[in-house]
């Protein structure tokens, strides 16, 4: 079974609070019209597209990579537990 990257929630939630964001702010950033709409995604009650989750990183000013967990990430780079095709 492939080992599949996961978005690390709890550090995009700790990246926002210290860049100053807001749950309301992010949801504007990113088109919602209101707070909810981001913050199901960073509860992880809704799954982030891959278009949002790169809005997220350039607002954050942060590096896509950084916002997955760093163990999948490294597995991922170095081939371990991932299928041919």
């Amino acid at each position: 079974m492939q080992n599949i990257a996961k978005v690390n929630l709890e550090k995009i939630k700790k990246l926002r609070k210290l860049a100053g964001y807001s749950l309301d702010e992010m949801s504007k950033y990113l088109g919602y019209e209101s707070t909810n709409g981001y913050y199901y995604l960073e509860c992880g009650r809704g799954k982030i597209s891959a278009e949002s989750l790169a809005q997220i990183a350039h607002i954050l000013n942060v590096d896509i990579k950084e916002l997955f967990f760093e163990n999948e990430i490294a597995k991922m780079a170095t081939g371990e537990n991932v299928s041919s095709a």
